[in-house]
């Protein structure tokens, strides 16, 4: 592939921080926080909301330097099309700020850092899992799926779906039903939320010929699918309450509560697929509402949370017999 620097467009950094700006930039901060996120409520529910706040600590870094190197390597990989793309173009290895040889050699101190980091501070199996979002995100979304599949954000989404896994390992040392069916959330919300983006920036993609959905099927097409997927979706988020009995009825509320939003917005978008404002209406939404179902299943886990249920579910059971026997 021909380098970037070839085009006459490679700028040289004048501080440190520049510098630091442009590494920073590589590794997709406003991703990185949606899967700590995420990783939380792996932590929080599998601790039954009492975690060790240095195992938070370091799984919560360990984390975040895995998907900062995963999300550098994308964009080491994706330089070329991210230098057609408008949108990309100024991004720090298309536009020359950075060089493809440091980007690679920063990919892989964040990802020995991660292994290490976790290997020592947590478990073999959480660190194991970190480094296998990376390698799924790389070398099967980036490399197999994007340019060549329809499916690509679908499979590939599985690497998004991992931190849950990596944060219930990580207390637990081992995977139980429960934080599989975190992972099944987070993988079918995947695809409503990126093909609503994908909607939005269609024209780029088609610019570079990647075959996502939008593209290659049409809004119509895509609209379809991001409601069959979001029928999917909400009733797999009621499975931590039960039959999994994992997560309470303040998790199972929010989870009602936020679904018959998301329902809302997909079924807006079905009737007008072609109205790029619904497209970045839901995409905006999905990522809120990923946001909020975790953090329900965060605050449902607190001891407090418990204790303030358990108070009300007897205060009502003494009312029904005080009813009854008036």
């Amino acid at each position: 592939m021909q380098e970037i620097i070839a085009t006459g467009t490679q700028r040289h950094h004048e501080t440190l921080l520049q510098v630091l700006k442009s590494y920073y930039q590589l590794t997709k901060p406003r991703i990185i926080l949606l899967l700590l996120i995420t990783t939380a409520s792996g932590l929080w529910v599998a601790a039954h909301g009492e975690v060790d706040p240095l195992l938070v600590l370091v799984t919560m870094a360990g984390g975040a330097l895995a998907a900062a190197s995963a999300n550098t390597i994308n964009c080491l990989y994706d330089r070329d099309i991210d230098y057609i793309m408008e949108r990309t173009r100024h991004r720090p290895l298309p536009s020359g700020r950075v060089q493809p040889r440091d980007a690679l050699i920063f990919a892989i101190a964040l990802a020995v850092t991660s292994f290490t980091l976790l290997t020592v501070f947590a478990n073999l199996l959480a660190a194991l899992l970190a480094m296998s979002g990376i390698v799924f995100y790389v070398a099967i979304y980036t490399h197999l799926l994007k340019r060549h599949s329809t499916q690509n954000i679908v499979i590939g989404g599985a690497a998004g779906a991992i931190p849950p896994l990596v944060g219930w390992a990580a207390v637990t040392g081992d995977l139980s039903w429960a934080p599989w069916v975190m992972f099944a959330i987070i993988f079918l919300w995947t695809p409503p939320h990126f093909w609503a983006l994908a909607m939005m920036i269609r024209d780029d993609y088609a610019a570079v010929n990647v075959p996502m959905l939008p593209v290659i099927k049409g809004d119509e097409e895509t609209a379809r699918q991001i409601w069959y997927y979001t029928l999917l979706l909400l009733p797999l988020t009621l499975g931590l309450t039960y039959p999994l009995h994992t997560s309470g009825m303040v998790y199972a509320a929010l989870a009602v509560f936020l679904g018959a939003i998301f329902a809302k917005k997909a079924w807006e978008l079905l009737q007008a697929p072609t109205d790029r404002d619904k497209a970045r209406s839901l995409f905006k939404y999905s990522i809120l509402y990923l946001m909020l179902l975790s953090a329900g299943m965060v605050v449902d886990s607190l001891p407090v949370t418990h204790q303030v249920t358990t108070a009300i579910g007897q205060n009502v059971q003494v009312l029904i017999s005080a009813t009854g026997v008036m």
